[in-house]
């Protein structure tokens, strides 16, 4: 990779809290919690986890003037019988104008436990071609540092018409996962943490990991106690000691769709170009008896 400064590629995708309290009054910047919370199960192997909506802790206290997006509920497909399932462009696009999201409006997604519930409706807006979209930098926690104020209560914006302007095939499925695992030039990038990586949890079924993927950790691109994503030198540096350049094709994945989509958004923001996240994650591929799983 070249030794030259690093800067995020994409820097009006990333703001911070000073820029945001300084734009609250703007009519044209739509601010929306997108928290979610896991809660994770020993029951059964097809339901690794409980999923709380983060409403009621929204409507305790939020970001001034913020509306709250439900993740699973408002814009997943709730006929899956997995959790976060994308659901078909029309029913997205839709949910997006209902909740307000679209022109002229600069959205501002953040969360209140870690960044990749806002990436990860960060790409499901992106993906269909509405640029104007940012993720608040540290999310609720940096702005409960600077001691900024805080709301309780509910805010609803105005319906909107969502208007995509293109749909990037960016979450993929089983079918081009085992495609990417049997290609050499493919790297498949793990974003759970170490001990699912290799093997010693049954979180998700079968333990271990996709064949030939590697594992980055979504928590090692971000302060764990500030929720801050890394600097683009140290983000860089993570992905750096596995070889993969700037043309490599790149399939992230996690448990479910929400973690690998940090580590992608990373690389977006470092120039990486060719990237796909696998939506249901290892919560379809390890239940699949079909599909091969590898250990240490």
């Amino acid at each position: 990779m070249e030794k030259t400064e690093v800067e995020w590629k994409y820097p009006e995708a990333i703001v911070t809290c000073e820029w945001l309290k300084e734009n609250l009054a703007d009519k044209k910047v739509r601010i929306y919690d997108c928290t979610t919370f896991l809660h994770y199960t020993d029951e059964h192997p097809s339901k690794p986890y409980d999923v709380e909506s983060g409403y009621k802790d929204y409507l305790e206290k939020h970001i001034p003037g913020a509306a709250f997006i439900d993740l699973q509920n408002q814009i997943s497909n709730t006929e899956s019988q997995f959790k976060f399932t994308l659901p078909d462009v029309e029913s997205l696009s839709s949910s997006f104008g209902k909740l307000g999201i679209g022109d002229p409006h600069h959205i501002i997604l953040y969360s209140t436990n870690g960044l990749q519930w806002a990436t990860r409706v960060w790409w499901m807006i992106y993906m269909l071609g509405y640029n104007n979209v940012s993720i608040l930098n540290g999310g609720l926690r940096e702005w409960k540092r600077h001691h900024y104020d805080l709301e309780s209560g509910e805010n609803i914006y105005s319906e909107t018409v969502f208007s995509k302007s293109k749909h990037q095939s960016f979450f993929v499925g089983k079918e081009q996962t085992l495609d990417a695992m049997n290609d050499n030039s493919c790297f498949l990038i793990n974003a759970l943490t170490s001990d699912i990586h290799n093997g010693e949890s049954t979180r998700y079924g079968r333990p271990g990991r996709i064949p030939s993927s590697i594992n980055i950790p979504f928590s090692d691109l971000m302060d764990i106690n500030t929720h801050m994503l890394k600097s683009p030198k140290e983000a860089l540096s993570v992905f750096a000691k596995y070889n993969i350049t700037k043309g490599s094709e790149i399939l992230n994945y996690c448990g479910g769709g929400i973690a690998a989509t940090l580590n992608a958004f990373v690389l977006y923001q470092l120039g990486f170009q060719k990237l796909k996240v696998y939506d249901n994650s290892l919560s379809e591929w390890a239940m699949d008896n079909s599909l091969p799983m590898e250990l240490d």
